[in-house]
Formats: structure tokens, sequence, C-alpha cells
């Protein structure tokens, strides 16, 4: 580190400016390494001092940290102020607004259309969230129950998620692209009392008949015998010019209410509910490598400490920062940089129900400068639409206010961060690259804005109590340079701590795979300067615009079509989705694959899991290339979509021409949609 090896051609270094580092709470090497030592030597001590920023209503009633990640040893757990009694909401809102913060503004939100304007205050936000939390308790919720929200990304989905906290009970925010059956599938999954949804939204010109679907999933959950009584409905398309071809809005006045008349009759005082650090905040889907989505469970206390701190300390956000994080609130992103992190330090942020080329390509940078934002965080994908478009939907907006750039939900390339940098940045701005996952709760692996030299396309060095290695396939510890599976040898406060219901599962997917470290599921490289950098997936999973998809979640949904007899999923690189998705079927005898059966299959993934799951080409072969066990070898399929000509060994295959074939059949394929 105190000689960065660079190539200028090749591997260029930005250091940080002296601008950011005069500001920044972390300007130095020195700095860096005192607080991260601290922070991996003595775990319980950094972290204790951390929580002293908050308030508990008692403290641990035994050990700070209590753990396994010893497979030898007994199943395995984290557990962090085990004891200790707090209220996450109460931390967030109603002790700013104590402090003397209560008019702070602490959400601006815009709509689809530029008309569309709200804000809220801190003590605006405290009144919503008790008049909703008392029309939970109205409804029969309680402490320990499932509240799904299929919202738009709106003040009042956060409002939702917040009183749902201060009452102890545990939300399950499902994304608003999901489809009847994915949104289904996961309130029955989560056990869920109670669905809080909106009539509809826009994303540009597109309707998203949200209300239709939500009464679609609601049907299936009676027939499978997991019936909601009740289902509370936002009119979210007030403030919208709605075109004349608008469906009607479904309605049962056996369950349905209107979120405005409950919402009016509520007090605006409520009392927090006191609970464990370690009781369950949320359950949030993620895909599973079964096809299966897994609920993957955080608990408050811990949650909370990682999540402030990340969100401080990697923005190097202060109290006068605007900060805005276009990530929707169905996503890890949302819940930790457009809520929970950020209102732990009494955060500004605006908050985006839009897409970012509608009305215009501008729309983003016509936001940052309207609302004079300092942080701007958002997804490669995103950036990638963008850079197709004239950079003058950039350059007409002067984008002075903007301090910090951020990169989220894959590895960002090279040239895409470069872009970024130089043209939305002015080179002024460092570009956090921010490695994370669900459960992990808030990045483990970014640099710091006042001290980190950037590389473009590495996530740079480990975050405050992780401890990253790389392994090799036997589980082996590479020293130094070198590329394998990247690990966590260690737990750290904003670790999941299960998947709901399925604690073997949990274990057999994260901790069993290598020596009971925590196992992210990618491939790293770490170069000379010990810096990350983030390769890809190496399980059965996509990860496309930002989305994390599970290769059996998309066959399973294929193999529904009639005529589909096998089926196989893999990622190919794209330039504006980072990966596209190439599914390989096996039709029944008697079938013979046309422009109708290709429209049909696209359309049951569109409608089985949603428009970000919908295969970018369909190969009909006769055959998948299959080991004696039966298993198909999709590294193969991988390395044919993306017309590698190295196979490595494929002695195990069962039909060894069966590679030729494939390559002839996907190079000669021509995209009938």
């Amino acid at each position: 580190m105190k000689s960065l090896k660079t190539n200028l051609d090749l591997n260029p270094v930005y250091p940080p400016s002296d601008t950011i580092q005069k500001r920044a709470y972390i300007s130095s090497l020195d700095e860096y390494l005192k607080m991260y030592n601290a922070s991996i030597e003595d775990p319980v001590q950094f972290w204790e001092n951390i929580s002293a920023q908050f308030f508990w209503k008692s403290k641990p009633a035994g050990r700070f940290l209590s753990y396994n990640f010893d497979l030898q040893k007994g199943p395995i757990f984290v557990k962090w102020m085990e004891g200790a009694s707090t209220n996450i909401c109460y931390n967030l809102v109603d002790k700013h607004v104590q402090d003397g913060y209560g008019n702070k503004v602490a959400y601006y939100w815009e709509g689809n259309e530029p008309s569309e304007q709200k804000q809220i205050t801190y003590q605006a936000l405290l009144q919503a969230i008790c008049k909703c939390a008392n029309v939970l308790k109205s409804l029969g919720i309680t402490k320990g129950d499932r509240v799904a929200i299929y919202m738009p990304t709106t003040i009042e989905a956060i409002v939702v998620m917040l009183s749902c906290a201060r009452i102890g009970a545990i939300h399950t925010v499902i994304f608003a692209g999901f489809s009847a059956d994915a949104l289904a599938e996961r309130m029955i999954a989560a056990k869920a009392k109670l669905l809080i949804t909106a009539d509809g939204t826009f994303r540009g010109t597109k309707f998203i008949p949200l209300k239709s679907i939500a009464t679609q999933a609601l049907i299936q959950c009676k027939a499978a015998d997991h019936p909601l009584h009740h289902c509370i409905v936002f009119n979210r398309l007030q403030t919208i010019k709605q075109p004349s071809n608008i469906p009607d809005i479904p309605w049962d006045d056996s369950m349905d209410h209107s979120w405005e008349a409950l919402i009016a009759s509520a007090s605006d005082v409520c009392e927090p509910e006191w609970v464990d650090a370690e009781d369950p905040l949320f359950i949030l889907y993620t895909s599973g490598s079964t096809g299966k989505p897994k609920g993957v469970v955080h608990t408050g206390g811990g949650y909370l400490l990682y999540a402030a701190t990340a969100f401080k300390y990697a923005f190097d956000y202060h109290p006068e920062d605007i900060f805005f994080c276009s990530g929707d609130l169905g996503w890890i992103t949302g819940h930790t940089f457009n809520v929970y992190g950020a209102l732990a330090c009494r955060s500004t942020s605006v908050i985006f129900d839009g897409i970012p080329t509608y009305p215009d390509g501008g729309r983003f940078w016509d936001l940052i400068d309207r609302y004079k934002v300092t942080t701007f965080y958002t997804a490669p994908t995103a950036i990638r639409t963008l850079m197709k478009l004239e950079s003058s939907y950039v350059t007409k907006h002067n984008r002075t206010s903007l301090r910090i750039l951020g990169s989220v939900g894959e590895p960002i390339d090279p040239s895409t961060w470069t872009w970024l940098y130089e043209v939305v940045g002015a080179k002024r701005c460092p570009i956090i690259d921010t490695f994370w996952q669900t459960e992990t709760g808030a990045p483990i692996i970014c640099p710091l804005p006042g001290f980190t030299p950037l590389k473009p396309g590495s996530a740079t060095l480990p975050f405050w109590g992780i401890v990253p290695t790389i392994v090799d396939d036997h589980g082996v510890d590479i020293i130094g340079e070198g590329k394998g599976h990247l690990v966590i040898k260690n737990p750290w406060p904003g670790m999941a701590r299960t998947i709901d219901g399925h604690h073997q599962r949990f274990q057999s997917t994260y901790f069993e795979p290598y020596n009971g470290y925590y196992y992210t599921g990618d491939s790293a490289k770490r170069d000379a300067d010990g810096y990350f950098w983030i390769t890809g997936r190496t399980d059965d999973m996509l990860n496309r615009s930002g989305h994390l998809i599970s290769t059996a979640e998309i066959e399973s949904t294929l193999m529904q079509h009639p005529s589909v007899a096998e089926a196989a999923a893999v990622s190919a690189s794209h330039a504006i989705k980072g990966e596209s998705i190439h599914c390989f079927i096996v039709l029944k005898n008697g079938w013979l694959y046309n422009q109708m059966i290709d429209s049909e299959i696209k359309s049951i993934v569109r409608n089985k899991l949603g428009a970000f799951a919908a295969p970018d080409l369909v190969y009909p072969v006769p055959a998948l290339p299959k080991v004696g066990s039966g298993k198909i070898m999709r590294r193969l399929l991988r390395k044919i979509v993306r017309q590698e000509v190295h196979f490595g060994d494929t002695s195990t295959l069962v039909d060894q021409n069966i590679i030729d074939w494939l390559r002839i059949l996907t190079l000669h394929k021509v995209k009938i949609s």
C-alpha cells in the first residue's frame, strides 16, 4: 500500500483529492489501519464503543458477541448483544427529534413525473410512523408477526417498514417488479398476516398494476391454505396524470382497506415496543440455487451498528450532505442506504420512484442539481444505459454539488467506472465501488473516499471488522496475489443470522463449502497491493442488472412450458445489463421450435418471475452436456455462450461430441424475438 504498483495504460490509480481528504473522517493509511486493526483484533471493544452512539433500554445480559464458525462444534450461529433491549425505529427517528432535529428534512421524494414532489421532516416522519403503527395494531399485528410490503419507492413504503420495526413486527419487502406467482410464493414462505400495496405506479410510460397483481397473489395464497385477511392499498396514482386506458383497480370490501382512510383516523402517538437486539427485524428474499427463494433474516441490534457505520464511513457522510441512492426498497440496497443506515446517521436523502431515462436521459442529473445532491449511489446497469446517450444529457447540468459517487449491485467494469468518474464526476468525485450482498447487510469491501487510492474495477480493501481471504477449490488459503473463492473468516454485526425456517440450508449454503468461513459465492482476485477484484459468481447464480437470480429458478420456470423436456440457464456478459440470460432447452418428442414457442417461453418467465428474469436468447438443442451422474455441466454452457475456446477437463462428459454441436448451434443462432 505504501507504494502502489500501477501501469498507467492498464491499471491507473486515482488518489483522493486534497478537497476530499481535508474533510474526511479517514484521510490516511495510518488512520485506516488503526481503525481496521482495532476492529479485527478486538471486535467486541470496537463495536461496543460504536454501540454507545445509540439508545439501549437495557445492556446485553451476557456476552457482547457469541458465535460458532466451527462445523465440528455444532450448528453455525452468530449473536451480537443478545439480551440488550432496544428499538431501531426509536434510534432512527425519535432520538433525532428529541435531540432537536425534528425540523430537518428526512426525505425528498420525487415520482415518475417531475411534477410529483414531496418532502417530510423527521417530526412529520415520526407522526406518520406512529399513525401507521396504530393502524397495524388495529388489524391485529403484534410483535413477531410478518407483514408483506409490495409497494413502489415512496415515503409511505418507508413509513410501513419503520412502523413494523416500531411495534416489533417483521417486514418483508417484495420488489414491485415481481409477478403474482413470485409475490404469492414469498408471502406464503414468510407466513405473512397482512399485505400492504399500492393501486399502481408508472415506470416511464409503462403502467404497473400493483393491486391487480397483488389480488392475483392473494387468490393463490388462499388456494394454498394461507389466506391473508387484510390488504391495505395506498393510492399512489393520486398524483399522476392518468391516461384513459388504465384498467379498473380491483377491490374486495371484505379485505381491502384504503390507506388514506385508515391513516386519517389513527392516533399519531405510539410507544415503541422494546425488543431484543437479536430479534428479527426483517426478512428479505434472494434467489437460491435450489430454485426456492431464500428468506434471509436480519436482526435489529447488529444490523443497526453495521449499517450506520458503513453509511457514515463508506460515503464519508456528514449531516449537511444530501444523499441520493437510486436503489429500490425491495432490495437490500434500499433497506440499508435508503432507510436504516441513512436515518441512523440523521441523513437527508432523495428517493426516486422513476427511471433514469424518463422523460429524458438527463433525469438523474436534473435531480442532482435541483436537490443539491452531494453523494450519488447507483448501479452499473443504470450507468451503462446512460453512457449510450449523448454526453450533453449530463453536461447541460452543472452537478457541482456532487462530492462522492458510488456503485452497487454488481462489479463495475473499468470503462463504466471511467465514464462515471470523468463525465459525471468531472474528475472530482471518487467512485466508491461497494461489494456486498443481501446476506452481509452492508458493504464488506469498499474504498473510503478520503484515503483509498482507487483502481477502476476494484472494490479495493475490507471494511471495519471484515477479514476476507481467497481460497482455492480445496479450501486452502491463497497467500498474496492470487485468484479463487472469496470467503470471510470472521463474524460481523450486520451479517444475516439464518434463512427463515431453514437454518440447515443457511449453514450448508454459506459455511459448509469452505472450512466454516462465510462463503460469498463469488470468485475474486487479490493483486500485489492487497486490493480485491470481484470477478463473478462461482455458484449457479446470475447477476442481471443488479438482480441476483438463480439458474434453478429460471430453469424450473422454463420447464412449465409443455414443449420443454430439459432446461439449463447460464449467463454471458452484456454491455448494458452486466449479464444476459441464455437458456438451453431440449424439446419433447413431437415438438418443433418456432417463434410462437419462443415467445411463450419468455412470457412464462416474465409472468412467473418478472421481466428482469426473461431470457435474452433461447437455444433449442438436441441434448445438454452431462456427466455420468446426470448433472448438467453448466460451466461448459457458460463458456460456449461466451465464445471461449478452452473448456478445461471434459473427460467426465457422457457425450464428448456435444460441445461441437452446441458451439455450432449457438454461433448460428439468430435472435427470434
